[in-house]
């Protein structure tokens, strides 16, 4: 369960129409010691939308505490693989196998990553008692 909690969070960005914060599940994928989102679902999708139109400023609550990122907008076939290799249900919606090689490159074009670049300083808010 500890390998899950490490990948598995919630993002919280701005909603650019109506100013509120969103909360979503994501998953981070790891690559190179850097930490990436990926949006399997493509560039329309909302959260998508919203990380752009906020110049890239988000909070990620790992751990019950809250990190400020700033998630910058990068394309990239490694970190797609990287991705897929984390989030399986992820594969059924991007068109290859987790295993290609070249194809990645094609199809990475499509799929919006983002290097989360963050403090990781977390604050607690375990509640008291």
């Amino acid at each position: 369960m500890g390998i899950v909690l490490n990948y598995l969070t919630t993002l919280e960005v701005i909603g650019r129409k109506s100013g509120r914060t969103i909360l979503l599940p994501v998953v981070i994928a790891i690559h190179d010691g850097e930490r990436y989102l990926v949006s399997m679902f493509g560039e329309s999708v909302q959260w998508v939308q919203n990380v752009r139109a906020s110049g890239g400023k988000a909070v990620l609550p790992p751990g019950g505490g809250r990190e400020d990122v700033l998630l910058e907008d990068l394309p990239g076939s490694v970190r797609l693989k990287a991705y897929l290799q984390r989030a399986p249900g992820a594969r059924p919606r991007v068109p290859i196998n987790k295993d290609a090689t070249l194809e990645f490159q094609m199809v990475a074009r499509e799929v919006p990553a983002f290097r989360i670049n963050g403090s990781k300083v977390l604050q607690p808010t375990h509640p008291k008692g």
